[in-house]
């Protein structure tokens, strides 16, 4: 029986969304390929050295050996990893409902895994979304397939599974693509936000991490932390972008 806590609390700007009445728990994996295991498989250069895996607590090295710990659970004790997952998740629904809050859960805090495609039971495939179908999960991913599912309807894509796309200093063209279809992208700026990117309007994703939330064709824009105030690669966008 895996006794490793799963979900987390996740940062300050998560906790911002519970003056919106939510309460957002997620998974801190060990990034990239920290663990032996690719948990961040469409990541690039600038994305790798941004990572936020070492903001706040996670410069800490018992934080990080606990996420390598963990990542290697989900990969090694993937049935077991889910339905203790499922357990925290139903725990956290009870204790947010008791306080008059909704859970909501972000499983890639750090990673971008396509839990659409992790299945409880091979035989009859369900998923975390499936085990709870009126519970609102999001996440950010790099993958154009995943976002390309969630904007297209799906059949097979979860409903209750809100993607926000991330722009990466390799990814410009695909970026664009996402809002033309409608969707939205997040970019990391440095310093200021513009008004818009490309032409499209530039929210403030910084105000708290509800992104089911946004609009729908927006750029979710995001200032520069941690490692990433010293990116040189292009993956932090200098200013406005007409």
């Amino acid at each position: 029986m895996i006794k490793t806590t799963i979900l987390t609390q996740g940062n300050a700007k998560i906790v911002k969304g519970e003056e919106l009445g939510y309460v957002t728990k997620g998974i801190h994996f060990a990034p990239a390929n920290l663990s032996g295991n690719e948990v961040c498989q469409w990541r690039s250069k600038g994305c790798t050295a941004s990572c936020l895996n070492t903001a706040g607590r996670g410069q800490m090295n018992s934080i990080q050996q606990s996420r390598i710990a963990k990542t290697k659970l989900f990969f090694d004790k993937q049935i077991e990893f889910l339905h203790k997952l499922s357990k925290e998740i139903s725990n956290s629904i009870k204790t947010s409902t008791k306080k008059g809050m909704k859970s909501v859960f972000r499983l890639n805090l750090t990673s971008d895994i396509a839990w659409e495609s992790v299945f409880f039971n091979e035989e009859q495939p369900q998923t975390i979304f499936d085990r709870f179908p009126s519970i609102q999960f999001y996440d950010y991913t790099k993958s154009f397939k995943r976002i390309a599912q969630y904007l297209g309807k799906h059949k097979e894509f979860p409903k209750n599974y809100h993607l926000t796309f991330s722009r990466s200093e390799t990814n410009d063209k695909l970026a664009e693509m996402v809002l033309e279809m409608g969707g939205n992208v997040a970019v990391v700026f440095r310093n200021e936000l513009p008004a818009t990117w490309n032409g499209y309007e530039v929210v403030n994703g910084d105000e708290n991490d509800l992104r089911f939330l946004d609009k729908q064709g927006v750029v979710v824009g995001l200032i520069e932390k941690g490692m990433a105030k010293k990116d040189l690669t292009g993956f932090v966008q200098e200013g406005s972008i007409a």
